[in-house]
Parts: structure tokens; C-alpha cells; sequence
């Protein structure tokens, strides 16, 4: 059996429902999107089964991109949960073949509230269909399935026709990286739009030294830090210089190498440094990544030393 064929044709079947249902978009999708823009309260998605399914990942994309949205299962909505249906709400109620009981059951309610509802279904002239104020087609020619049994093309083209209403709404609401990152704080962008040197740095315990302090009195400084890198500073804390790991492999290579040495001797002098902590952590990476350092100092603008900030932190934090 060949079974790339077989992905390649459920492929192929699917690519197809999409391209047909492109093409037969009409005005009521225009008249959604300015249903929901208009909507002063949640824009609530239910469904069963597949489609219950579904619902909930539009629902959640709707959320993450600006329309304030969450799904309710019909089922629960019939013990009690229709009280979660607002005056000011609107409801996107999924079905493809629109007779979905527990989906019917509450339909009547909906309305009977004055509830605007948009449905999906494959027809018009369904049950939901009927009940609609807004009715989308969800137009499948050839399910995927062998059978014709189990929702697959049908599926596929209405996650995708709720992901074009996001994008639709993305679009008149403007919808920006900003906004998204603000509703993503944990996620990638939002650590690259949010996180702030200050909000990673380590401000304790840190490796520092006097200027005037021995190899000796640097290497253990260094040893207890864990950081790789000491700090030798001046009577008023403010930033001199830095001996890192690869400046004291290379003062062993010295043959004039003492432990007695001032650590300034061998130092790397006029570090690089910020003055900055209110800096976005992902543009500290992009400084480490062009200097070709471990470890970033920040100061304050009298160069005295507040803080530092190592790769390996910005990497554990997933800041890419």
C-alpha cells in the first residue's frame, strides 16, 4: 500500500475544498466580520463533536488576536451555562450538517434573548441555517475520508474559515505585534517585546573586586561567582575593568605571570558595559551576540556597577 499516495490525495482533496469554498465567499462573510466588530460584548462559539472541536480553537484564536471570545459547550449550556450568554454577546454556532441536537436545543433560547447568532453549516435551509441572522456556508464537495464518513474536509475548511474571520478582524482592528505580544506575555514575542534587562540581571552577589586586589584574590572572586568573569572597580564602585576566564588562561601563558600581580594587569580594560537596564532583554542579546561576550555589565550612568546579565540566563528564559 502505498501510503505517501494516499497522504498526497487527502492532501490534494482537502487543498481543493479550500480553493472551491475561496471562491464562493460571499457578502454574508463581510456581514459577519461587521456583526462581531459591532459586538459590545463576547463573541461566544458552540458546537459539538468535530465541530465542538473546532469551535474551540477558533474561539481561542478570536481571543489571542483582539476579539474577546471563549467557547461554551451546548450541552452545558443546557444545564445552566446559558446564563453565560450576555444581552450585549454574540454567538458563532457550528454545525456542517446544521441538525446537531444539542446544538438545536438551545438555538430557540439564543434567539429568544435577541442574541445575534452567525452560523456555519453546509446549508441554509438546516436547522441553524433557519435560525440564523448571518448564515456562513461551510461548502465541502469530497470529504477526505475513504468513507465519506468522518469530518475531514469539512473540518479543515471550517477552522479555516474561522481563521479567516481573525484575520479579517486582525485587519479592521489593526491589530499589531504589540497587541498580540501583550496577550502572549509568556510566549516568545512577548518575552522579546516585554522583558527588560532589569527583569533578568543579577544584581547579588556579584563577582566584584577593588581595582587594586591580587590574581589570587580575583581567581577565587571569580571561582565563587560562577560567572566566568570578575569585576575590579574603584573606591566609588564604579566599573574599571574585567578579567574573564579567557584573560587569565591567557596571563598563564605569560612568563612573567605572578599570583601577586594586580588582577588590572592582565584585565581586559574599558569593558564593554550598558548604562541602561530598562533595555529589552532580546536587544541585550543581539549587544552580547555582536561583542562576542558571556556576560553583559550594566551600570548606572556614573558607571558604578548594578548589575549583570549572563547568555546563559537570556537562553534559559527562551530569549531569542
Amino acid at each position: 500500500m502505498n501510503y505517501k499516495s494516499i497522504a498526497q490525495e487527502t492532501l490534494d482533496t482537502e487543498a481543493k475544498t479550500l480553493l472551491f469554498a475561496k471562491d464562493k465567499i460571499g457578502e454574508e462573510f463581510d456581514e459577519a466580520v461587521k456583526l462581531i466588530l459591532a459586538c459590545k460584548g463576547k463573541l461566544i462559539v458552540t458546537g459539538v463533536g468535530k465541530s465542538g472541536l473546532i469551535g474551540a480553537k477558533i474561539a481561542a484564536t478570536l481571543a489571542s488576536t483582539g476579539t474577546p471570545s471563549f467557547f461554551l459547550h451546548p450541552t452545558e449550556a443546557l444545564h445552566g451555562d446559558l446564563g453565560m450568554i450576555g444581552k450585549e454577546d454574540t454567538v458563532l454556532a457550528i454545525s456542517y450538517s446544521g441538525e446537531s441536537e444539542e446544538l438545536s436545543s438551545i438555538l430557540p433560547h439564543i434567539k429568544r434573548f435577541d442574541i445575534p447568532l452567525i452560523g456555519m453549516s453546509k446549508s441554509k435551509e438546516s436547522t441553524l441555517g433557519r435560525y440564523s441572522d448571518i448564515h456562513i456556508p461551510v461548502l465541502v464537495q469530497k470529504e477526505a475520508c475513504p468513507l465519506g464518513a468522518a469530518p475531514t474536509s469539512s473540518t479543515t475548511l471550517t477552522l479555516a474559515l474561522g481563521d479567516a474571520l481573525a484575520v479579517c478582524l486582525m485587519k479592521a482592528r489593526n491589530f499589531q505585534k504589540d497587541d498580540f505580544a501583550s496577550l502572549h506575555p509568556g510566549g516568545a514575542l512577548g518575552k522579546r517585546l516585554f522583558v527588560k534587562v532589569r527583569d533578568l540581571m543579577t544584581t547579588k552577589n556579584l563577582p566584584v573586586v577593588s581595582q587594586e586586589a591580587s590574581m589570587r584574590e580575583a581567581i577565587v572572586a571569580q571561582s565563587q561567582g560562577r560567572l566566568g568573569t570578575v569585576l575590579l572597580c574603584d573606591e566609588e564602585g564604579r566599573l574599571v575593568a574585567l578579567l574573564s576566564d579567557g584573560d587569565v588562561r591567557r596571563a598563564l601563558l605569560r612568563k612573567d605571570f605572578d599570583l601577586s600581580h594586580k588582577a588590572l594587569i592582565y584585565a581586559t580594560k574599558e569593558p564593554f558595559y550598558i548604562d541602561d537596564d530598562n533595555i529589552l532583554a532580546s536587544d541585550a542579546l543581539v549587544l552580547i551576540e555582536q561583542k562576542k561576550i558571556q556576560l553583559l555589565v550594566i551600570t548606572d550612568k556614573e558607571r558604578k556597577v548594578k548589575g549583570v546579565l549572563h547568555l546563559h540566563t537570556l537562553i534559559e528564559k527562551g530569549i531569542s
